[in-house]
């Protein structure tokens, strides 16, 4: 395989444990523009949760955010944020300033690849152009480029970069086997290749929208059953013991993947004159559910309790988008807390992942601490974080309430209904 000075430009919850296998391996840059964290990343302090302070302290990969410190790299991969605008269109602004960066220090002969998910097309009729204007070079004359979305699963601890198939893809067969070469060093599960590089953009915006539709369909399930008094997670056991039955849970569903990346695709849609129906349909089934679940919370202290207290405390347990991750970027569960306030009640949140500076900075919330959750009129269990699970967790909800107060919102079941009886409690789930 060639020597290559790889850059991973973009150092966050992709980027960085990409950056830390690579230069196990190969001279690797790391680059981002936010200094602060370059500096703890060079103390050995991994905000992300992904690689840890050990991989940190004993890498040989460079963490820079002076951009002169490209200069030489003949190996780009990017790995920077796609968020949406406000209106819910992709917002490329990062993957477009990233390719302008890159374009400075392009030489012939160097290969740029995206991992960033975007719609099919953006690697060549966005990124390309980009690269080409900057450096004044022109693809497959003088650069290659590649795209392999990236497939980091936050807090997940067994599917990692490493054991996990890379998908890869290029703008010519040269130019796949140098990418699928790179990453073959880092991958042990292998890597596939794709046939085009619109493919392989397409192939990972479907994945996330795939499971955005699935949790649509469930939670859609968990509303008809509600209504029906119907235990859902019940009827999903109960269904789950067919061998083609599909394994997925209602719930909150934020984060910037599965929350985002169908955007993408209803975008591309829509400018080639399409009107898709079950992408947004599923959209607007999830974005919706914070509202439903606030909505269930006063209906059931309603029918426990008689009246609604205008003093009304209920505790949050967890803010983060998934269990285990101090990511808090796009949590439906900041809905749910906007939601229960527009109804007048005093919102206690607890969450031991997630960063409290993170958390007021995005949504002017606070973060309180684990003893403040006292003298509650409900608990909400919303993310499912390990520290929420464990038969020793359900006593102490019980010392969370006030006496006389008995609700519990288990929204992921991490409890079995007869573990909240034996202790006087009642709970919802969805």
């Amino acid at each position: 395989m060639e020597e290559y000075k790889i850059a991973v430009i973009g150092l966050g919850y992709v980027g960085l444990p990409l950056a830390l296998e690579l230069a196990k391996h190969h001279e690797v840059v790391g680059f981002d523009l936010n200094q602060e964290k370059i500096r703890a990343y060079r103390d050995g302090i991994d905000a992300t949760g992904e690689a840890g302070g050990p991989a940190l302290k004993k890498t040989r990969a460079r963490f820079t955010s002076d951009e002169n410190q490209l200069k030489g790299c003949n190996f780009f991969i990017v790995t920077v944020p796609t968020p949406l605008h406000p209106d819910r269109t992709p917002n490329l602004e990062p993957v477009k300033s990233a390719f302008r960066t890159v374009g400075k220090y392009l030489t012939k002969g160097t290969i740029v690849v995206l991992e960033s998910t975007v719609y099919p097309g953006t690697t060549e009729e966005i990124c390309v152009p980009i690269l080409e204007e900057t450096s004044g070079l022109a693809l497959g004359a003088d650069f290659k480029v590649g795209y392999s979305p990236e497939r980091i699963n936050p807090g997940d601890k067994v599917h990692t970069l490493s054991t996990i198939v890379k998908i890869v893809s290029a703008s010519d067969g040269e130019a796949l086997k140098k990418v699928g070469d790179v990453y073959r060093s880092v991958v042990k599960a292998g890597v596939y290749e794709a046939p085009s590089i619109r493919v392989a953009e397409a192939a990972k915006v479907i994945e996330n929208a795939q499971r955005d539709v699935n949790i649509a369909f469930m939670n859609e399930l968990s509303m008809i059953f509600n209504r029906m008094g119907i235990d859902t997670a019940e009827v999903l056991k109960a269904a789950g013991t067919k061998w083609n039955f599909l394994h997925f849970s209602p719930g909150l569903v934020g984060g910037h993947c599965i929350g985002v990346d169908p955007h993408y695709l209803i975008y591309k849609a829509e400018l080639l004159g399409l009107a898709p129906l079950i992408v947004p349909a599923g959209r607007a089934v999830n974005e919706g559910m914070a509202k439903f679940v606030a909505d269930q919370i006063v209906r059931e202290l309603l029918r426990v309790h008689g009246r609604i207290d205008p003093d009304t405390r209920v505790g949050v347990l967890g803010f983060t988008f998934k269990e285990n991750s101090p990511d808090s970027r796009n949590t439906k569960v900041a809905d749910l807390v906007l939601e229960l306030e527009h109804y007048g009640f005093e919102v206690i949140i607890h969450d031991p992942h997630a960063d409290p500076a993170a958390v007021r900075s995005e949504y002017g919330l606070e973060l309180a601490e684990r003893d403040a959750l006292r003298n509650l009129d409900a608990v909400v269990i919303a993310v499912g974080h390990d520290e929420f699970r464990g038969t020793d967790f359900v006593p102490e909800i019980r010392s969370m309430l006030k006496d006389g107060r008995r609700m519990v919102f288990d929204l992921k079941t991490l409890h079995p209904k007869e573990a909240f009886r034996k202790v006087g409690l009642e709970a919802w789930s969805l």
